[in-house]
């Protein structure tokens, strides 16, 4: 009797494992920071080393910031609606140039345009590190008093601004909560 139960009851468990499987997100990987302050740190800016990007130019109001790279493929699908979001968007961006050599990141953004207020050059890598950073391109949600709200891994798209960072901000503004400016496109 038992040498026929064993497998059926093997069979159930895998079946509603799978069954369960069907219904989550494999573009979500939670993390640690989401309702945490940002990280502390101070990079020299992409395009000018003498001036330092911080953690509290992401304070003030609601803003993104952005892990991007050269050699990321992503990066590149995202790049042009990062920069239509910039132009129809208040919401600063904010970005973490990754590991990327800085003459070929500065002639990208002169090319296909800079969606950033600053973007920060993370040579080592010590900063996207203590972001979490899974690999490019993430996107942050940043509340006014410098707590991460969203990350999102992968291209930033026109569905997923709509989908999952809209609700948020939409939920800020309506608590007064998102600085000045327009968020919507």
């Amino acid at each position: 009797m038992w040498r026929y139960a064993i497998p059926v009851v093997v069979l159930a468990a895998v079946g509603a494992f799978l069954y369960k499987g069907l219904y989550l997100r494999p573009d979500y990987i939670p993390s640690p920071l989401i309702g945490k302050q940002v990280p502390e740190f101070s990079l020299p800016e992409l395009e000018d080393a003498s001036v330092q990007v911080t953690a509290n130019d992401l304070k003030g109001q609601l803003s993104l910031f952005n892990v991007w790279a050269t050699w990321c493929v992503g990066c590149r699908q995202e790049h042009a609606y990062l920069v239509e979001l910039s132009r129809t968007t208040d919401i600063p961006i904010y970005g973490l140039n990754w590991q990327d050599d800085r003459d070929a990141a500065i002639r990208w953004l002169q090319t296909l345009g800079d969606p950033y207020v600053a973007s920060g050059f993370d040579e080592a890598g010590s900063v996207a590190i203590d972001w979490g950073v899974y690999g490019a391109p993430e996107t942050f949600l940043v509340d006014a008093d410098g707590t991460i709200l969203y990350k999102h891994i992968a291209p930033l798209t026109p569905e997923v601004w709509h989908s999952r960072f809209m609700p948020i901000i939409e939920e800020k503004c309506a608590s007064g909560h998102c600085g000045s400016g327009k968020v919507d496109e």
